[in-house]
């Protein structure tokens, strides 16, 4: 009998609606769950978290109401499904790599950086996410058995404006409970969780959109005399160089290596008894070396570009999005590389073994001042020497010799490595050390693909000694972002001595060292420095 009625209830338009909207609440309540960290806490926000998904869903899924014809009613609300479900899982698989939603200027964005991906994506991909296919393939049932039938009546006017005015009316009693939890939740939230947590993951995208397009005018309409305030800012607070240290390494060049997804704790680190990066380990602790065991990561959406900006120009990134994506075409930097040709006659040059438009570089650079670009274009790029990112560490470093070698000198230049990066595969050719054994591939990986580039390092700097560079270079090495990401944090707690069980937020944090060493050869009052700081 109830089957009947459910039946007859779905081969109506209103039926096809509720199912939908049922089956995206579901599913979205599933993710919150299970793949986002949200936060929650409490029987109340428990019922915000599972409020706040159904006015907005009913909202979009209103627009095929309106549809007076069959077909295209019931096609429209398919495609709003299926569009919302597609941002549902962008989200996830973005989370679990940078813990962290989608933002407007991530999503157009993405364009910078596509060319520069291949399968990592792809396994970012779990079992669970079935749950993104169960419920397409049960529709697709219901429709091939007839359980939904196309009803050709269409719906009132009055009755599409009704649920469109509940659905809003809904969005606005979910903001009233979100409030009541947090106060001016718009007007003051600094963590895009909580925005999630409270208002569900469209009001969020919509909420962000409106907030960019604000920010891009409000841009627009900034004019030169704003720049007073920087300049004056700076001036209030500059900080007078170290008189013993101000110029030791004058005339020198300069070379920059890029560590890829290289955190601290990987330093002096022993996995089985077995030193990760015995090569890093030796410079981190020379007296040639000044190290810096308290240096966080500072990056936001853009992540290694971010770092990169903050390395040239003392920067931050945006809030929102990448600052290389979003604006490095457009701006001119006040970069090392310009700043050293300008007062000391410096050359400079980047090499990247991966497209030159991935993350903009090839518009970017250029801006910073550097007057040569080697990205993938010059290398020999065949499969086997190609990592997850580009070419692997060790080919980078061999193929550009030819090209460093005819720099005029002094020179500044930056090697950006790729081969430490998610997924962290390595061809089993090229890994020589065992893998951890947490029972997560990217973690226990983690340790294989680093040691890699420990030896990478090594056999550059045996090159820089061997040709004459290494005595009259500065060698800097940082790490520009975190490898391991906070969702997977807790398998690797017990491998750092720790418990899954009371890994606290703090034990997060300091996840976010990344190493920075300045290593100028002949010096010797370096060691490791315990001050704060950040990249």
């Amino acid at each position: 009998m109830y089957w009947q009625k459910i039946k007859k209830f779905l081969a109506t338009r209103w039926g096809f609606f509720t199912l939908l909207t049922l089956l995206f609440w579901a599913k979205t309540l599933a993710v919150y769950y299970l793949d986002f960290n949200l936060g929650v806490s409490g029987i109340y926000q428990h019922l915000v978290l599972w409020v706040n998904p159904l006015g907005t869903t009913l909202l979009l899924l209103s627009i095929g109401l309106y549809i007076r014809r069959t077909f295209p009613a019931y096609l429209a609300m398919i495609l709003i499904y299926l569009a919302n479900s597609a941002l549902l899982l962008f989200n996830v698989i973005y989370y679990r790599e940078f813990t962290d939603f989608m933002t407007i200027n991530v999503i157009f964005g993405y364009s910078s950086v596509s060319n520069g991906l291949s399968t990592s994506s792809s396994a970012l991909l779990t079992p669970k996410d079935i749950i993104f296919a169960v419920d397409l393939l049960l529709i697709l049932g219901l429709i091939l058995t007839k359980t939904i039938k196309f009803d050709k009546r269409p719906i009132p006017k009055l009755s599409a404006l009704a649920m469109t005015s509940f659905a809003l009316f809904f969005m606005t009693f979910n903001l009233t409970l979100g409030e009541i939890s947090r106060p001016q939740l718009l007007g003051r939230t600094f963590d895009r969780a909580y925005l999630v947590k409270y208002l569900g993951l469209d009001f969020f995208t919509v909420y962000d959109g409106l907030k960019t397009a604000k920010t891009n005018q409000a841009r627009n309409e900034a004019n030169s005399a704003d720049l007073n305030k920087v300049i004056n800012f700076a001036q209030e607070h500059y900080a007078k160089p170290n008189e013993q240290m101000f110029g030791v390494a004058k005339g020198k060049n300069v070379i920059v290596i890029h560590l890829e997804s290289f955190q601290q704790f990987l330093i002096n680190y022993k996995l089985n008894d077995q030193e990760v990066t015995p090569f890093l380990n030796s410079l981190y602790n020379s007296k040639q070396t000044y190290s810096f065991a308290n240096f966080f990561n500072q990056v936001g959406q853009g992540k290694t570009s971010d770092a990169e900006n903050m390395l040239e120009t003392s920067t931050y990134g945006l809030p929102q999005g990448s600052l290389f994506s979003t604006l490095g075409s457009e701006n001119t930097f006040q970069a090392a590389p310009a700043i050293l040709n300008q007062e000391a006659g410096y050359t400079s040059a980047v090499f990247h073994g991966n497209v030159g438009s991935f993350w903009n570089r090839n518009d970017v650079y250029k801006n910073m001042g550097y007057q040569y670009f080697f990205d993938a274009s010059y290398y020999d790029t065949s499969a086997e020497r190609l990592s997850e990112y580009g070419l692997k560490d060790k080919y980078l470093f061999h193929d550009s010799v030819k090209y460093l070698e005819q720099l005029q000198q002094p020179f500044y230049t930056k090697f950006i490595t790729v081969t430490n990066h998610f997924p962290y595969t390595l061809d089993s050719a090229d890994a020589d050390f065992p893998a951890a054994n947490t029972g997560e591939a990217s973690v226990d990986n983690y340790f294989v693909t680093a040691h890699y580039l420990d030896q990478a390092i090594e056999t550059f700097f045996n090159y820089l000694k061997k040709s004459g560079l290494y005595d009259n270079s500065v060698i800097i090495l940082y790490g520009d972002h975190y490898g391991i990401s906070d969702s997977r944090n807790l398998k690797l707690a017990s491998l750092l001595g720790k418990s899954a069980s009371t890994w606290s937020d703090f034990d997060n944090t300091q996840m976010q060292r990344v190493p920075f060493m300045i290593h100028i050869p002949g010096q010797e009052n370096g060691g490791v420095q315990t001050i704060w700081g950040g990249n």
